[in-house]
């Protein structure tokens, strides 16, 4: 009987124990009743194009239902990361509702990234190439990063620190973001492709894509491989899986959430990039909630991963 009960209280440490490790889930569905409020870049570039978010929503779910070849890829790129394929879908319909529109046809994209990359294109600011810049000792620190993620991610730390909005050197840097800065070789707020992938995401996630899906690492000394990755749709969506699931695996290591079971998180996400420094944050929130005896906060979905979660059974159903 005295075995029976240590056993039995073994048992049940190690089942508080397992739970105490294990990450909450954030359960499917979406936080706000209401759609939080849109931005008003997105208003006004929608209202300039004299169309509706219902219209362009439209217009992406069509690409999708009448491209069994897209969906098959979305399919695949989603097994070969570990993740839902509606995580790659609502990044997608995300983009393309707010942002951009959908073109009707999938091969429009590669017509598309053929002429895109008949430019020369540079990743510099003011003359001075990107390479040359990340030589500066102010970068010395990331020299010892693990991977383009970490390498990426240390780098455009330094430039807000040091840089934005800075005068350095003699030449005055913009209080704009890295990717803005010298990621933008064409125009400004360019995103390209059916990820709408920015370049410095791509370089960020070129070493876990390469190990994963084998494709050749990214450089920014090569601008022209970068663009064609983000912009080729056969390319590009390994990188959309990564960056998702790079947000998943974020969340649940430092901020102990699993949100792989809500596209309208990782869309969020998706959107306002930075999940690391935002995992971080909502830990740092909900130790102080803690403290104070408040429940903690769940990940929520903005205007974007909202949309997707209230969308989800139409678009799960083409799948």
């Amino acid at each position: 009987m005295k075995r029976s009960f240590l056993l039995l209280s073994c048992l049940f440490l190690a089942m508080g124990f397992a739970h105490a490790q294990a990450a909450t889930l954030v359960p499917p569905g979406n936080h706000y009743p209401d759609q939080p409020d849109v931005p008003g870049a997105s208003a006004k570039r929608t209202k300039a194009n004299n169309t509706t978010y219902e219209a362009k929503y439209r217009k992406v779910y069509a690409l999708l239902k009448n491209d069994r070849k897209l969906r098959s890829k979305i399919r695949e790129a989603a097994a070969a990361y570990g993740i839902d394929p509606m995580h790659i879908v609502g990044a997608i319909v995300g983009e393309h509702t707010y942002n951009v529109d959908a073109y009707d046809r999938l091969q429009t994209y590669y017509v598309k990234a053929v002429a895109y990359l008949s430019n020369r294109l540079t990743f510099s600011y003011e003359g001075e190439d990107i390479s040359d810049f990340v030589a500066r000792p102010e970068f010395a620190r990331c020299s010892g990063a693990n991977g383009s993620y970490d390498l990426w991610t240390c780098r455009e730390s330094v430039w807000n620190a040091s840089f934005r909005g800075r005068q350095v050197g003699g030449t005055s840097f913009p209080n704009d973001r890295f990717s803005a800065t010298f990621f933008q070789p064409l125009y400004a707020g360019q995103t390209f492709g059916i990820g709408q992938l920015n370049p410095l995401t791509a370089l960020q996630m070129s070493d876990i894509v390469s190990r994963v899906s084998g494709l050749p690492r990214l450089d920014a000394k090569n601008p022209h491989r970068v663009y064609e990755t983000i912009m080729d749709p056969d390319l590009t969506l390994p990188y959309v899986a990564a960056t998702l699931k790079k947000s998943i695996d974020s969340y649940r290591s430092i901020a102990g959430f699993d949100i792989s079971q809500n596209p309208g998180i990782t869309a969020t996400l998706y959107n306002v990039g930075n999940p690391e420094a935002r995992a971080y944050a909502l830990k740092a929130e909900n130790e102080k909630r803690q403290s104070e005896g408040v429940e903690p906060k769940l990940p929520e979905e903005n205007y974007y991963g909202w949309l997707v979660n209230e969308k989800l059974p139409e678009l799960r159903a083409l799948f």
